[in-house]
Parts: structure tokens; C-alpha cells; sequence
């Protein structure tokens, strides 16, 4: 992937370039589970995926359902004020996933849109996504799903769901740089988007625009990062090279193995294993450890960055990724053995070893 951004550049509509457009379009679609035509990239990184979906269905006025059970869920219900929408939040627990009676339980009349975070990358959390089409159904509304941290890590299959608009990210899963959002959109998301009153507040992120560059048209709309592209089709490719199935499967026996070799050190997850997130693991820091020390010292002693928790969980959390080309046995046992040694530090030992805790389920 790094040496696809290296290749030389072309203009953006060059027609070796306007060919690797296409194979982006059709493998992003097997990724999404998919066989919406409006599915793409978004030059941006995931949180202007976020922008685009939400600039492009809603209109002042709107009515929205939002599920908050972490930071990113706040995100969306943020970019549907500022578009002019008047959100209903559904509040949920962080570090839990949110489900179909919550939504209703919220919910007063009919929405625009119903709102939900498939992979809470502040938390751990998964939240199933096919129960919520029907909620979707009964409020009239179109179902939109944040798949940042979920895209290329775990199944997502946007079809079988019934999902109508999706976003995710290149740096996570995908294993390429930050600065592409691939989305998706169904025929109902378009027909919505033919029905708009007035236009989309964003020039910048209008579909009605850009699908047509992305379309049989090829008509300029911005100038395409170019190198951005080939990276990313660079890792669509290696993703399908693995398989969709062969790669799910890693990701779930390496987090498997990381969660017995945190449970050996005696740390508390965050998220109830029904309910946790493969690619991203969310450990409660036991009393008395400072957090933040604990990161400066895996990085320094260790070259390994873990993330501090974010919003109410600051100094409270440490979520560990494991995604794409880093999610590996070596990761893990580094993982595993650097937090010892970090804990061991601040002067809490363990009598067990982590790394013989996280054996078994590489072996099985």
C-alpha cells in the first residue's frame, strides 16, 4: 500500500486513473456488502464521510433520532444541529451496545433519518445493526450507520440490513493513511436525495455534484487526491486478496487472545463480550495506576502507542486497536508483555503470565 503511494501521478482524469476509480467503486461494494451505485470515497477522513451523509439527507427542519452511546454517536447528533435538524438523542451507556427498545422507547412520531454507531470507537461497543431497520420502518425513516471502525475488521453488510446511507475511514481496518471516507448510499437514500427543497448547505460534499465525477459522466468537480486513491485501492485489493471471511476471522482470534492476556494481568474490560468490539478493546485502568504514565511508557520503553480514553472515560480507560495489517500475534503478545512490565512498574505485579494466557487460542 505504501508503494502504491508512490506511484506517479496522473490527472484526475486521466483514463488509467478513471479505470482505478472504478475497481475502487466495485471493491469498496463487495467491503460494504453492497450493490449501491452510489458507493465511493469522500476526500476527507471518516468525519467527513460523517458531513456527507448527514448535509445530504437532512434539511433544516428535519427531524433525527440519534443513538449516543459514546463519543461518535455526539458527533452525528452535533452535525445534525448545525445542519438545521432537531435531534431526539437516545442515550445509552458507554461501553454498551444500544438496541432496537431503546430507539423506540425515544422516539416521539416520525424522523428523517435513525441514526446508530456500528462500531463506538470510543468505547469497544458493537451494536447489532439489523434490528434497527425495522425501528427504522415503523418511524419512517432512513437508517444511516457510522462503520468507521467496523469496515474491513468485522462483517458489515449493509444490504442484508436494510441500511440506507454508511461512512467509514481508511486509517482503521483498511490499514491506509487518514484523508478518504468511503461511503454508500441505497435507492431509497437517492430518491431522497432527488427531493430535496433546497441545496445541500455544502458545496464542497454536495453527491448531487460529485456523483456525477464518480458516475459514467466524469464531469469536474474537485481535483481527486490522486495518490490517496492508489493507496487505498492498493489495500481494497489486499483486503479481498485475504478474503472477507479469512480476515474477519483474524481479527476476532487475535482480539480473543489479547482479552485472555488482559484478564491473566487482572484488568476489567470495559464492554461485556456479547457486546465488544473486535478490532478495538476498551480496559478499565485499575486504581491507583496512572494512566497516562502507562502510555508514555509503552512508548518509550516499548515503541508501542495504545489511546487514552476519550470524553467522560479521560484518565478513566485505555482502548487498544488491533486493525487490519497491525492486528497480529506479535502485536498482541507485545502488547500484553509491554502493559506488564508497565504495571509492574508503577508496582502492580501479577503472578500469572499473560502471554501463556493468550497461547491457547493462537494454538487452537
Amino acid at each position: 500500500m505504501l508503494a502504491a503511494l508512490a506511484r506517479p501521478t496522473v490527472g484526475h482524469l486521466d483514463p488509467y486513473f478513471l479505470r482505478v476509480m472504478d475497481e475502487i467503486r466495485a471493491m469498496s461494494r463487495a467491503l460494504f456488502g453492497t450493490a449501491n451505485e452510489l458507493t465511493f470515497p469522500m476526500s476527507g477522513t471518516g468525519s467527513a464521510g460523517m458531513e456527507t451523509c448527514l448535509v445530504n439527507l437532512l434539511e433544516p427542519g428535519d427531524r433525527v433520532l440519534v443513538g449516543v452511546n459514546g463519543v461518535f454517536g455526539g458527533r452525528m447528533a452535533e452535525v445534525a444541529r448545525r445542519a438545521g435538524a432537531e435531534v431526539t438523542v437516545v442515550e445509552g451507556a458507554w461501553g454498551r451496545a444500544l438496541t432496537a427498545e431503546q430507539f423506540r422507547a425515544a422516539a416521539t412520531g416520525t424522523y428523517a433519518l435513525l441514526c446508530v454507531v456500528h462500531a463506538e470507537t470510543s468505547t469497544g461497543a458493537r451494536t447489532e445493526i439489523a434490528p434497527l431497520r425495522e425501528v427504522a420502518e415503523e418511524l419512517g425513516a432512513l437508517l444511516l450507520v457510522d462503520c468507521v471502525t467496523s469496515l474491513g475488521g468485522i462483517p458489515v453488510e449493509l444490504d442484508a440490513w436494510g441500511v440506507d446511507a454508511a461512512y467509514s475511514g481508511t486509517q482503521k481496518c483498511l490499514s491506509c493513511p487518514p484523508g478518504l471516507s468511503p461511503v454508500s448510499f441505497s435507492a431509497r437514500a437517492r430518491e431522497r436525495l432527488a427531493q430535496r427543497r433546497r441545496p445541500v448547505q455544502s458545496w464542497y460534499l454536495d453527491l448531487s455534484l460529485i456523483a456525477s465525477y464518480w458516475g459514467a459522466e466524469r464531469a469536474y468537480h474537485h481535483t481527486a487526491p490522486i495518490n490517496m486513491l492508489y493507496g487505498l485501492h492498493e489495500a481494497l485489493r489486499l483486503v479481498l486478496e485475504e478474503g472477507l471471511a479469512a480476515r474477519h476471522a483474524r481479527h476476532a482470534r487475535n482480539s480473543a487472545a489479547l482479552v485472555a492476556g488482559l484478564e491473566a494481568l487482572g484488568l476489567e474490560l470495559l464492554t461485556p463480550p456479547e457486546e465488544r468490539l473486535v478490532p478495538l478493546t476498551s480496559v478499565l485502568v485499575p486504581a491507583g495506576i496512572d494512566e497516562a504514565a502507562v502510555r508514555r511508557f509503552l512508548l518509550q520503553e516499548h515503541d508501542l502507542e495504545i489511546g487514552g480514553g476519550l470524553g467522560s472515560l479521560k484518565g478513566k480507560a485505555w482502548r487498544i486497536g488491533l486493525m487490519g495489517a497491525s492486528s497480529t500475534r506479535a502485536n498482541v503478545e507485545l502488547c500484553l508483555h509491554a502493559l506488564a512490565s508497565a504495571l509492574e512498574a508503577q508496582g502492580r505485579a501479577t503472578d500469572r503470565d499473560p502471554l501463556a494466557a493468550a497461547a491457547p487460542v493462537f494454538e487452537a
